[in-house]
């Protein structure tokens, strides 16, 4: 009995990351001491594990970090109180957000409210007050007006009237909602504006599926020379990941799934399959959701599967995680975690290099189809 329960301890010291014997709770605790010591097992722990891959491996200098975000985040402040902090640390190199997130973050910085209220209220008398409501956050219907009205002010100016990318897009609007936080002294209520002063391209991966977009669309209809090509952010995107992989490492930051999960992690799929390039898949994956992997859907795909289709590297399987975590709980706590445990990178402003970086892989994968006589 001896002999066997010395190979049990040797192979648990094997596998063991450390004894379960937290302290207890006292005021003091910083939140990295508190996820490091108390948050132990389950999906607790798969969130120490992401805080850790994120600040010790991600934020590494040499590694580009993209984040994915889907859900109604904005609304509940989660723009202002972590996205802002994390772009302006360096924490966050490029975006893709649902077009809902973006068109929620313009009302914070064009000074409109959103209130914390609770669920089960009566949706009949909200209606009767011109009250819209997202689960227990309610808002004035005249915020939606008051954005929609700026968004097709703005878009009808000279500047807009061409073909460009979300990111451009985006990246112009933001340069808008800037200038009015300055004018009002409310700089940081807006996570586009923070993008735009950062140089972070924020892309839309389904750019028709949100009220900017339907406002967009009802330029067109005015003749407006405004026209959205999703495809310049398919290679624009693509071109992000490949200076990455060829020059240090990318990381991907999933907040939900859904179409910005797929879009962020399609640039790999991209890069080898398409255009033919070699490449492996991003070196990192982080990933907090409620969604399930056995109903087959993309939000509930684990690194694992994503390895399959070349998104995720396969050596790099262990510097992945997957918590069921909400991503209104997980977002401040990482947030938190890395703002407390990293100093700010310097900031990488692939915005200003855009261009640069799509002009390079189109060269590259053009002189490689010539080659190859690919017609």
């Amino acid at each position: 009995m001896t002999i066997k329960k010395n190979k049990c301890q040797e192979f648990i010291k094997k596998i063991s990351q450390k004894k379960i014997d937290p302290p207890s709770l006292v005021d003091s605790f910083s939140c990295k001491k508190l996820i490091e010591d108390i948050f132990l097992s389950y999906n607790a722990g798969r969130l120490r594990e992401a805080c850790r891959i994120f600040t010790d491996k991600m934020l590494a200098q040499d590694c580009v970090v993209g984040v994915a975000l889907s859900g109604a985040l904005t609304p509940a402040g989660l723009g202002m109180s972590c996205i802002v902090p994390m772009i302006e640390a360096g924490h966050i190199d490029w975006i893709v957000s649902t077009g809902a997130n973006i068109y929620h973050d313009t009302h914070f910085a064009l000074g409109m409210e959103l209130h914390q209220s609770r669920p089960g209220l009566d949706d009949h008398q909200l209606k009767a007050h011109q009250v819209i409501r997202i689960y227990d956050i309610v808002f004035d219907y005249e915020n939606l007006l008051g954005t929609d009205l700026f968004y097709r002010q703005l878009s009808r100016g000279e500047a807009f009237q061409k073909t460009m990318g979300t990111a451009e897009f985006h990246n112009l609007a933001g340069k808008y909602l800037s200038a009015h936080e300055e004018k009002t002294n409310t700089i940081g209520k807006s996570f586009l504006a923070a993008a735009y002063r950062a140089g972070v391209p924020v892309f839309t991966s389904s750019p028709g599926d949100s009220s900017i977009g339907m406002n967009l669309a009802a330029l067109q209809l005015e003749g407006n020379g405004l026209a959205i090509n999703p495809l310049l952010d398919v290679n624009q995107s693509a071109a992000i990941v490949y200076e990455a992989k060829t020059t240090g490492k990318s990381g991907v930051l999933i907040f939900g799934g859904g179409s910005p999960k797929n879009f962020i992690l399609q640039t790999e799929p991209q890069i080898q399959e398409v255009l033919g390039l070699e490449e492996k898949g991003h070196d990192y994956f982080i990933q907090f959701t409620d969604a399930r992997p056995d109903t087959g859907g993309l939000s509930g795909a684990t690194p694992q599967e994503a390895m399959t289709w070349g998104k995720v590297d396969e050596s790099q399987l262990p510097d992945t995680v997957t918590a069921y975590v909400d991503s209104t709980i997980a977002m401040p706590l990482l947030a938190l975690y890395a703002l407390q445990s990293c100093k700010p990178r310097k900031l990488r402003r692939l915005m200003d290099r855009l261009p640069e970086l799509t002009d390079k892989i189109t060269k590259i994968y053009l002189s490689n189809k010539i080659k190859n006589q690919d017609n």
